[in-house]
């Protein structure tokens, strides 16, 4: 188990694809903060399914709009498990509507949560990193961070500065034995997409198999991704193996962004 007695910090990691990252670390070794704004229930769920594995689980409750929560989030997980070494940047919402209709709560929720945040957790963690010369942080960007689509004006400019911040960090931290990654997913099969799929398929009077495959019809592969996949490839950065890879951003998004 390559991340044993390493510590992983997942943000949105309650559901989705930021739960089966948190699953995928605790699978190799890592001890897991899982975080979200979930219920009770939810949460206790969650942090079960990635305590299964034998490495210890802690719950942090964050709120990714909140930098004096992010930064207690970090001091907690360095105080309790004495470094943070993975940082997992997945918290993130969306918001579709024309631009003069667009709400400025959401532009600024959005910006917040998909980009500020990564801002905030990357400044918190990047000191402990240094002090023990090694540490990876993978940002979740999308095929937004390299495509553009319309009414997604908020969410597609936070992953293109996702992206960028990705770089960034990467060349500062270059000599440092510190990596940083971005994984850009396109369509992936989650509950949240699958509970979008009636809304969809009544607002444009088709059948929900008629609007699954309309979701997906981006991605020239014709079918969702996996949050397993999702995972398997952000643990790859993780790896001695990935040691060289830093400042890239790897697709997953079944041939959407190759046209």
């Amino acid at each position: 188990m390559e991340l044993k007695g390493r510590t992983a910090v997942v943000t949105g990691s309650t559901s989705g694809i930021g739960h089966a990252i948190a699953v995928a670390m605790a699978q190799a070794g890592a001890n897991v903060v899982v975080n979200g704004l979930g219920t009770e229930a939810d949460n206790a769920a969650a942090i079960a399914a990635v305590a299964k594995f034998g490495t210890r689980v802690a719950f942090d409750p964050a709120n990714m709009l909140r930098n004096n929560q992010i930064a207690d989030m970090i001091a907690k997980a360095e105080k309790d498990f004495g470094s943070v070494d993975v940082l997992v940047n997945n918290a993130g919402i969306q918001h579709v509507s024309p631009i003069e209709d667009f709400p400025v709560e959401k532009w600024d929720a959005i910006i917040g949560i998909n980009l500020s945040s990564a801002f905030h957790t990357i400044r918190a963690t990047v000191p402990g990193m240094k002090k023990r010369k090694w540490g990876r942080i993978i940002n979740i960007c999308s095929a937004h961070s390299l495509v553009a689509s319309p009414f997604k004006s908020a969410y597609v400019a936070a992953k293109h500065g996702l992206a960028g911040l990705t770089k960034t960090v990467a060349l500062e931290l270059a000599e440092t034995g510190l990596t940083c990654n971005a994984v850009s997913p396109g369509f992936v099969w989650t509950p949240l997409v699958e509970g979008q799929l009636p809304d969809l398929a009544k607002a444009k009077g088709i059948t929900i198999e008629e609007a699954k495959a309309s979701v997906v019809s981006a991605q020239p592969n014709k079918r969702f991704s996996t949050v397993e996949e999702v995972a398997a490839l952000t643990l790859f950065l993780t790896t001695e193996a990935a040691g060289s890879v830093t400042g890239s951003n790897y697709s997953i998004d079944g041939g959407w962004t190759a046209h």
